[in-house]
């Protein structure tokens, strides 16, 4: 069932989010400039225009597939397609007019400025918490108890792109000794510090997935000494699995005795 609505609710989030209803209405605007461009331009330019523009599609659809096998994520993959098909219809519009290219820049950049690609809004099996509640959960009798935490700010491209890659882990993962949380360090700023973790330059340390033991800090995701080095492994749900050992910490939980 949840597949057969899976058409209906992107369709609602392209309608609801302004990201992509903006997108849209500005890819849409160029089907009306195209229909009224034919009649103005020469035969000379119309037939050089469509030339181009099968080129761009095709190009465009071999891009698409190299994505989508690449990419792990939906939003990773949409934001990427977006960016190549506001590069090939800004080159487009500037066979037809140079004014045309530079209002869909001026477009875009507006969108760009007032909007944002959402994150994804499923959670999983992991838990939103806040710092205050983290610190209880840490601190709390069962010393037997393994915390992975992720601590994100949706306004980073990068935590956004693989803000689907913790719930789907906590799915496979969770357990009775390992649980999974989120903390939004847009919302509590002033707890990053706390952690380590840094806001400011680039945003390289977000997102920072830290792993607890007994309230003590065990392994970190990007560590410190490549933070060091401003750049690390792009995340996967792969690497975040072996840098974590999440299949060990399932084994030892199936094997283990229990009532």
């Amino acid at each position: 069932m949840e597949k057969k609505h899976e058409p209906l609710a992107w369709l609602n989030l392209m309608v609801s989010e302004p990201y992509y209803l903006f997108h849209f209405l500005a890819f849409f605007s160029y089907l009306v400039v195209r229909t009224s461009a034919t009649s103005v331009l020469s035969p000379h330019i119309t037939d050089h225009l469509l030339y181009r523009e099968i080129q761009a599609i095709l190009a465009f659809s071999v891009l698409t597939v190299i994505k989508i096998v690449k990419e792990e994520s939906w939003e990773a993959f949409i934001a990427d397609t977006l960016l190549f098909a506001k590069v090939f219809l800004i080159g487009i519009t500037l066979i037809i007019d140079y004014c045309l290219a530079l209002w869909y820049i001026l477009v875009f950049l507006v969108i760009f400025i007032s909007t944002q690609q959402p994150a994804y809004q499923g959670l999983g099996t992991s838990n939103k918490l806040t710092p205050l509640q983290l610190e209880a959960l840490l601190t709390e009798g069962n010393t037997s108890r393994f915390w992975l935490v992720e601590f994100r700010a949706l306004w980073s491209s990068t935590c956004i792109r693989t803000s689907r890659f913790f719930p789907e882990l906590s799915i496979t993962y969770s357990n009775k000794n390992l649980y999974f949380g989120i903390v939004d360090l847009g919302l509590f700023p002033n707890a990053a510090e706390k952690f380590g973790i840094s806001l400011g330059g680039s945003m390289g340390e977000l997102p920072t997935y830290i792993l607890f033991e007994n309230a003590v800090e065990v392994a970190r995701f990007p560590e410190v000494e490549i933070e060091a080095k401003a750049s690390h492994p792009p995340i996967t749900k792969r690497l975040l699995c072996r840098h974590f050992d999440l299949d060990r910490h399932l084994l030892e939980y199936v094997n283990s005795p229990r009532l």
